[in-house]
């Protein structure tokens, strides 16, 4: 008799994983004001009044706005204003256009780069074949963010489920009819904005353990209590570009890191590349090195598949 195949929890950071600024947040709200007119100021005086802006935005609405029901977008549109005020001269006006123009760029591809090919790596990982390592995959985004981050994964292409730390499947289609029949290339996301607590925390992993159960109920018809005592058993893995949050975090709350060095500056000694394991199954490789690093997501993709 085969050995029946394990399952597979794979969950991604966001900002600096899965996607990145194509330039600084400063350089860009800078290139975004000069369109639309507004150029009288530095650089440096932006970078400046930036990050003040931010810092005391933080203060006063925590969490992006969240906490004091403000919301992320609002919140954005404070740091917006507040940061190209102090740089008025002459009685000059704010251009109008100005926050909804960051706002828009920020929200989606405009601002980021992904790595080449990054949906037709995530979809190959999600097509079963004989090669597969696995029995099932459900694919998670667990990052430190406000509400965007489902928003400018779509606006590169990726097929984005609607559920999200907070909400119950029944809320977001019928009985959960669309995790049997859609084929999702992320099938959930824990947004530190919805739970309330940051990586390293790892109650915002035990949220993604969380979310894993109820795609499985929706999946395979059965409760959530099911579910979660069914998906105990799956290997969690966990991918993200800093040490402190995404290994650290990951680490604490049982799970399996992978840690993306695409400029090949980590000198951590618990780390291994994944070159060092081709061959060897994703368990047994943790079992030799507490930490695999890789230079991309589709290195980890091939490997996964079988294909290295």
């Amino acid at each position: 008799m085969a050995k029946a195949k394990s399952n597979l929890l794979l969950c991604f950071d966001a900002f600096g994983t899965l996607f990145k600024p194509k330039h600084t947040v400063a350089l860009q709200y800078a290139e975004g004001a000069r369109q639309c007119g507004f150029t009288d100021f530095t650089d440096n005086e932006l970078q400046s009044t930036l990050k003040t802006a931010i810092k005391d935005e933080s203060k006063r609405n925590p969490n992006y706005g969240k906490a004091t029901g403000l919301g992320a977008t609002k919140w954005w549109t404070n740091v917006i204003r507040n940061t190209f005020t102090p740089l008025i001269r002459d009685g000059q006006a704010l251009p109008t256009d100005l926050a909804p123009k960051l706002l828009h760029r920020f929200a989606s591809k405009e601002g980021y780069d992904v790595e080449p090919g990054l949906v037709s790596t995530l979809r190959a990982l999600k097509q079963q074949s004989s090669e597969m390592r696995f029995g099932q995959i459900v694919i998670g985004v667990v990052t430190n963010s406000d509400d965007r981050v489902p928003s400018i994964l779509s606006s590169f292409g990726l097929n984005v489920s609607p559920l999200r730390y907070g909400t119950q499947i029944s809320e977001v289609d019928d009985g959960g009819k669309m995790f049997r029949t859609a084929d999702y290339d992320i099938d959930f996301h824990c947004m530190s904005y919805d739970v309330g607590v940051e990586k390293p925390d790892k109650r915002i992993f035990e949220s993604a353990e969380h979310m894993l159960a109820q795609v499985v109920a929706a999946r395979e018809g059965k409760s959530t209590a099911a579910a979660e005592a069914d998906t105990k058993a799956w290997q969690k893995v966990y991918v993200g570009d800093e040490h402190a949050k995404d290994v650290v975090g990951a680490m604490n709350a049982g799970w399996d890191p992978v840690l993306l060095d695409a400029d090949g500056a980590s000198s951590d000694d618990d780390t291994s590349k994944l070159t060092d394991f081709y061959g060897q199954t994703l368990a047994g490789s943790f079992k030799e090195r507490a930490v695999l690093k890789v230079t991309s997501i589709r290195e980890l993709v091939l490997w996964l598949t079988g294909k290295v």
